[in-house]
């Protein structure tokens, strides 16, 4: 089954599985220099991107439904798009969750270092319901089965109320919602170009 995969979505998949187990042997000093830290001595350029490889070595669910999410979604969308189209948009959802997670903290003047995927991954959730939107998604708890679009819908809904209220504050809810939010810039910016291509076309 993970062999029938497309390529780019396998790769990652691995890349966050082998990057885990480092970790687990590191110590602590993987997330020292590649997680995202707040802007200040310990933050480096790279950590916009390092950080998304990185997972709670005191939590195996943390990497597991993130990559579970990576298979469910990803899979689709590399299929849908192509390889190259699929990496840059998971990767400026990266970056776009990395930004707003910096910002967020720099606004309240204090923050954790930031890891997980999560970001690429609520991109790829945004990314699949808008071309998907009327698949089925089943839910874990409650096991109650809802369109893409919904489920998606509700799931930011609450991600920016438990961001506001301040709820779960070991997870990094504006981060999610930056991704999403990059993934939604991407497709806006790509069905203008594919329109100004199609208008090009046909004049």
């Amino acid at each position: 089954m993970f062999r029938s995969l497309p390529p780019a979505t396998r790769a990652l998949i691995l890349t966050n599985a082998v990057v885990y187990l480092l970790q687990l042997t590191g110590g602590g000093a993987w997330e020292q220099l590649f997680a995202l830290w707040p802007l200040g001595s310990q933050f480096e350029p790279w950590q916009v991107i390092t950080y998304a490889f990185l997972h709670d070595r005191g939590s195996f669910a943390h990497i597991f439904f993130n990559m579970f999410a990576l298979y469910m979604f990803g899979g689709a969308l590399e299929l849908y798009w192509g390889r190259a189209r699929y990496l840059a948009f998971y990767f400026v959802c990266i970056l776009a969750a990395a930004g707003t997670q910096l910002l967020v903290q720099a606004a309240a003047g204090a923050g954790e270092p930031v890891i997980g995927a999560s970001g690429g991954v609520f991109g790829l959730l945004l990314g699949f319901a808008w071309y998907f939107p009327q698949q089925r998604i089943m839910l874990l708890f409650p096991p109650i089965p809802m369109p893409a679009w919904l489920f998606v819908t509700l799931y930011g809904a609450l991600e920016l109320v438990l961001g506001v209220t301040g709820a779960q504050a070991s997870v990094a809810h504006f981060a999610h919602l930056g991704g999403m939010l990059g993934g939604a810039v991407m497709i806006l910016i790509w069905r203008a170009q594919d329109r100004g291509r199609v208008r090009a076309g046909r004049f």
